[in-house]
């Protein structure tokens, strides 16, 4: 009945908790750039009682709420955006551009449902603070910038994180997917895949369109190159393991009529384990630096690793306890998540810790558009994904749902209070 009493409010909750869902919507920001997101998180946890420290690693801060003796839970939402062009049609979708990194100018959308677990956890941190006579323990609420660039939690761990915390017993985090909202999807081991984004710059010698024989042809280098990496998970990979090479770009040269003296290729790598990973990486090498050799080419390839996000890796003990308290809240709106191939960088925090975490997805497509697509075979093609252009979680029951989650998950450690201490 503990975590019934604290989800009692969360009618007081939904009063403020849409309208500042709405508001973060209609104000997205670039990974770094989190500056009004933050200091509207501060201000709504300060109104809460929570201790708020600001600027770690950034943008990034904390709020604590310390209720006597207990555990520490570490509840974190990611609060950055994407340099997408919405197309919702929502009375409250973005019209924000700015300048990214590169000083370009981009559009900007909450396209990946960030706003969604900021407003989740805040709403959560309320109804902590609201019922501190029903628990005991300390809440930590972690909101992290630049996910999306994989560089936000290690930029908040070296900005002095672990000084900032008490003893941390368990990490917890959610994301919204493209699932029917209302459902929430829990899974032992790895269950986001690592992720490594390599840039490889393969040389050959330039000449004129016409004068192949004078060249070492870096276009036709490239081409093999890219038909020779989708052997790696075909003949490279066991069966039984999953992995995926993407190449996503191929770049060289500027006019019909010359060759140019280099090619460069961009390659995503998903990997569900260290080993995995350490193979298709090795492969990639092995294949590009040989068929440079085979064309002649002049120098050795350049190979740079970059927006590497590390394998989320749920513990077991800790995920099965969350699995647990959810189903007996929940019941059957919870299911078995299957492995994702999108990539995270919450785990980096917990590890950097030294605590156990679990991670899990949070539904938030309306549930009967999701049964039709479902029945008519078009999911593919009706549903919108995290990233598109048309991603839009409904307000609810995800917001609900996402807060009640945070709250349940956060009580299977904090557990029932002996009195409490205001």
């Amino acid at each position: 009945m503990t975590t019934e009493k604290l989800l009692r409010g969360l009618d007081d909750v939904r009063a403020w908790q849409e309208d500042f869902y709405r508001d973060l919507h209609a104000h997205p920001e670039l990974s770094g750039q989190e500056t009004r997101t933050a200091g509207r998180v501060a201000e709504r946890l300060r109104r809460d009682g929570l201790e708020v420290t600001e600027n770690i690693g950034g943008t990034g801060l904390i709020g604590v709420l310390r209720n006597g003796d207990g555990p520490t839970v570490l509840l974190r939402a990611d609060m950055d955006a994407l340099p997408v062009r919405e197309d919702t049609g929502l009375d409250y979708s973005s019209s924000v551009t700015t300048t990214d990194a590169d000083g370009e100018s981009v559009p900007v959308m909450h396209a990946c449902g960030h706003d969604v677990h900021v407003a989740c956890l805040l709403g959560a941190a309320a109804l902590f603070s609201a019922t501190r006579d029903a628990w005991n323990g300390t809440v930590v609420a972690l909101f992290q910038p630049a996910e999306e660039t994989a560089v936000g939690a290690t930029s908040m761990v070296d900005g002095g994180l672990a000084e900032l915390l008490p003893p941390v017993d368990v990490a917890l985090a959610q994301h919204v997917l493209p699932a029917p909202a209302g459902r929430l999807g829990t899974r032992r081991g790895a269950v986001l895949s690592a992720a490594d984004s390599m840039r490889i710059t393969v040389y050959g010698r330039g000449s004129h369109g016409s004068m192949p024989q004078a060249a070492v042809d870096p276009v036709v280098l490239a081409a093999m190159i890219v038909i020779r990496l989708q052997t790696i998970v075909s003949r490279e990979v066991a069966p039984t393991e999953t992995a995926v090479v993407t190449v996503g770009s191929v770049r060289a040269g500027s006019k019909s009529n010359v060759i140019s003296d280099r090619a460069v290729l961009e390659l995503n790598i998903r990997t569900y384990s260290d080993a995995v990973r350490a193979a298709v990486l090795a492969a990639i090498e092995r294949i590009v630096v040989a068929e440079c050799d085979a064309s002649g080419s002049p120098r050795r390839p350049d190979f740079e690793l970059f927006d590497s996000f590390p394998l989320t890796e749920n513990d077991d003990a800790t995920t099965d306890r969350v699995a647990a308290a959810f189903a007996d809240h929940f019941g059957d709106a919870v299911v078995e998540m299957a492995p994702q191939s999108a990539s995270e960088d919450f785990s980096d925090i917990p590890v950097a810790l030294g605590v156990p975490y679990t991670y899990w997805g949070l539904g938030g497509i309306d549930a009967d558009l999701y049964e039709s697509a479902v029945a008519k075979g078009t999911v593919g093609s009706d549903i919108p994904v995290n990233h598109a252009a048309n991603f839009a979680p409904v307000i609810q029951p995800t917001l609900d749902t996402g807060t009640a989650a945070l709250v349940v998950a956060g009580m299977a450690w904090l557990g029932e209070s002996d009195g409490g201490t205001a």
